[in-house]
């Protein structure tokens, strides 16, 4: 658990006004967490912490690079990270409350007396959301070096030929189809 401690910020001692925190994310900081679907991550997060009066305004900054599966061949494909999140960490009496009642995802409560800001969890859940949804090269790069050509050929023999013929059962239909206009 002390190697969790790099990501913990002793707030109370910060004066008022923007602190920068810089953290090196690799795969050993996700052995902490369930398995993940990635690998050989290589990120960088900057955290502006902003203190206020009875609040502060935290922005991460995630970089960096992973491999991670593509969705069309299964290879493993590099793929960039970057994106930037916001939250507002508000001081309250009881925060636990705050917290199940709060809808807005970017507002977290903390406990008057804390003297230190977790934000382990919150670059974890950054790193994955940079992640995009969907996994492949771009068009013009398919077929490149992290392509599996096997599984390209076959996914190209697999697609349907649109000269193929269509059935009879549908035909005549497209006389109907302008009849709205």
């Amino acid at each position: 658990m002390s190697s969790r401690r790099e990501f913990e910020i002793a707030f109370v001692g910060l004066k008022p006004g923007i602190h920068e925190f810089y953290y090196r994310i690799t795969d050993k900081f996700f052995e902490a967490y369930q398995q993940q679907d990635f690998r050989h991550c290589e990120a960088n997060v900057k955290l502006s912490l902003d203190k206020k009066n009875g609040f502060m305004l935290l922005k991460f900054e995630v970089g960096g690079k992973i491999e991670i599966v593509c969705d069309r061949c299964g290879n493993m494909l590099p793929m960039d990270l970057w994106d930037e999140f916001n939250i507002l960490v508000k001081l309250a009496e009881e925060p636990d409350t705050m917290n199940e009642q709060e809808e807005d995802p970017d507002v977290y409560y903390i406990a008057r007396g804390e003297s230190h800001l977790r934000v382990a969890d919150w670059i974890y859940e950054f790193i994955n959301l940079s992640i995009p949804i969907q996994r492949m090269c771009k068009p013009e790069e398919m077929g490149g070096p992290y392509c599996n050509k096997e599984v390209l050929d076959m996914l190209n023999k697999l697609t349907v030929k649109e000269d193929i013929p269509q059935s009879t059962v549908w035909k005549g239909l497209e006389k109907f189809k302008d009849l709205d206009k």
